[in-house]
């Protein structure tokens, strides 16, 4: 501290002061509590963790679990766009218990009870697994050495499904479980809903019990209705289809310009389901689809009073090749009637094993496997 001195006298000392202040504590002195930092829901031990919970009664069949269990397995989403609502109100989907008496053939293994609802505004197409009745036993005599579960396909997509629940010790499951296929009402008359029927063994081993298949263009996609239907069981299936005749195709990739060239040439047998002399005027129409979305759409010259056109004309595509993998071609051979809409006589869809299957998917892997080399094929319309 100091004081001011104007008032003071020369020569006259002022005293010092001095105060003392008790001492201050520099350091505080923290309690150390112990605690643990939880673990986050993104970190690899967590996600390890609950998918070994989520998927504990795939890998277990025999584990115990409730329908609305955490440990339930849910239904496998594989399809872009297509998911599992999981349980349904029963009363809605409810098939009368008189269903379960039926004259059962020989050589059955089983039959299969699903609903389908398509909404139009939506563009999705709602499936729901209500039961199975008569499934075979690996136990002669013994009703219940069944452990079943369903896949649902939309064909003729055959690496993509949704898988329902499993249900043990039953050759008569119940179900009620609804999914959802994202699937545009251009492309649903062109799509088979297959459901296929496994059992899993005390080795945990997948059996497959029998298919059952659904052409969606039974379905009257129009009214948004609700249809319950009832398929037998087959051991084989496969679509089937009326052949249309065929169409002459080339197939070329130049990886460098990212240019997809295809060629459309003769017809062979195009009119064989129609009248002897019946000549027609056809034209093709090609679509490029990538992920199920359409890029580009061209045709060829229309080519009047024929029955077995021969086109000969080539459309050039840009196409990545990243996109390869998800990208398609669809080739429609079409009639011109003058005053009405336009008739398909038949389609092929050339692309990767999202969407072709067969000669299709094929050729399109040799075009893709020697680049800019011209692939030519004949393929069947459907």
């Amino acid at each position: 501290m100091w004081l001011r001195k104007r008032h003071l006298k020369p020569g006259v000392e002022v005293p010092r002061l001095s105060i003392s202040l008790p001492p201050i504590k520099t350091t505080i002195s923290l309690q150390q509590i112990p605690f643990t930092v939880p673990a986050s829901p993104h970190s690899a031990g967590a996600r390890s963790a609950l998918k070994k919970a989520e998927y504990h009664s795939l890998d277990d069949p025999t584990a115990k679990s409730e329908p609305g269990s955490p440990t339930g397995k849910r239904p496998s989403v594989e399809i872009p766009g297509a998911y599992a609502l999981g349980s349904i109100d029963p009363s809605l989907y409810r098939v009368a218990d008189e269903d379960d008496d039926y004259d059962i053939p020989s050589e059955h293994i089983g039959r299969v009870w699903f609903a389908t609802e398509y909404e139009r505004e939506a563009e999705k197409l709602m499936v729901t697994l209500i039961k199975a009745r008569n499934l075979p036993s690996r136990t002669q005599g013994v009703d219940n050495a069944c452990d079943p579960f369903v896949r649902l396909f939309l064909m003729p997509d055959e690496r993509r499904y949704l898988q329902s629940k499993f249900r043990r010790k039953t050759c008569h499951p119940k179900f009620e479980e609804t999914y959802v296929f994202q699937v545009s009402h251009r492309a649903l008359e062109e799509r088979v809903l297959k459901l296929t029927v496994y059992d899993v063994d005390r080795h945990k081993r997948h059996q497959v019990i029998g298919h059952a298949l659904y052409p969606l263009r039974e379905h009257a996609s129009e009214s948004n209705v609700r249809l319950v239907v009832w398929r037998d069981l087959e051991r084989e299936v496969s679509e089937c289809t009326t052949s249309k005749g065929e169409l002459l195709i080339s197939l070329c990739y130049n990886n460098h310009l990212e240019r997809l060239t295809i060629g459309l040439f003769e017809t062979r047998d195009l009119c064989g389901s129609s009248p002897i002399g019946q000549t027609m005027d056809i034209y093709a129409k090609v679509n490029l689809m990538v992920q199920n979305k359409q890029v580009k759409a061209k045709k060829t010259e229309m080519i009047k009073k024929t029955s077995s056109p021969n086109f000969n004309e080539s459309f050039t595509f840009k196409v990545s090749v990243t996109s390869l993998d998800t990208a398609s071609i669809t080739v429609g051979v079409m009639q011109h009637v003058s005053g009405h809409k336009d008739k398909q006589l038949g389609r092929i869809v050339l692309g990767s094993f999202m969407f072709a299957r067969g000669k299709e998917l094929e050729h399109w892997n040799q075009m893709i496997t020697n680049q800019r080399e011209q692939i030519l094929h004949w393929h069947t319309l459907s």
